[in-house]
């Protein structure tokens, strides 16, 4: 696993063997940022969410990239140490590690974010609950809100993935469904 673009541009990371996540192929994710660059997202002005964040494969790529903050969200103790750690060898002043359940999180969240990226275990039972979430609660800026440095938002971006067992079509928010092998990646907008 290694850091594809940004300030850590080809760092390898190499989670302990106890590690139980299944990290994002560097394939998927090289073309996940490629679709991200299309949509014209200026990482400096994005606050980023990353759920289920297992390894912090995704949370490292939006931190090398210069994202002003990226809260990675994961339950498991020792996945949330590795990030913890990792992000503090890399200096990543802008990755936040959360030790929590991902619902009960997305249940309190007040924060708004640009980008929301979801990798939920493939086989855990109701995952898809995080997009209805993510919109219930309003977490995605929308286009023309106003951040708190006065900046203004392009609009939110929710980004969930997932086996090809999903169909997410009919979504009122649905943008695209891109498939690499085994992963999907469908696209929710603001």
């Amino acid at each position: 696993m290694r850091i594809i673009s940004g300030r850590h541009k080809g760092r390898v990371i190499t989670p302990p063997r106890n590690l139980r996540a299944r990290p994002t192929t560097d394939f998927a994710k090289e073309n996940l940022f490629n679709v991200l660059t299309g949509f014209g997202f200026d990482y400096e002005e994005c606050d980023v969410l990353d759920l289920f964040a297992g390894t912090g494969s995704v949370s490292y790529e939006f931190a090398s990239r210069g994202a002003r903050s990226v809260t990675a969200v994961e339950i498991n103790a020792v996945h949330w140490a590795f990030i913890r750690r990792t992000g503090g060898e890399f200096g990543f002043a802008n990755l936040y590690p959360v030790k929590a359940n991902v619902f009960n999180y997305l249940r309190a969240c007040t924060r708004k974010f640009d980008i929301i990226f979801s990798d939920a275990p493939y086989d855990l039972a109701g995952s898809e609950e995080v997009v209805s979430l993510v919109f219930e609660r309003g977490l995605l800026r929308s286009e023309g809100e106003v951040r708190d440095d006065g900046s203004v938002s392009d609009g939110g971006l929710l980004i969930f993935e997932h086996s090809k067992g999903h169909d997410f079509s009919g979504h009122p928010h649905f943008l695209q469904t891109r498939n690499y092998g085994s992963v999907q990646f469908t696209f929710f907008g603001t």
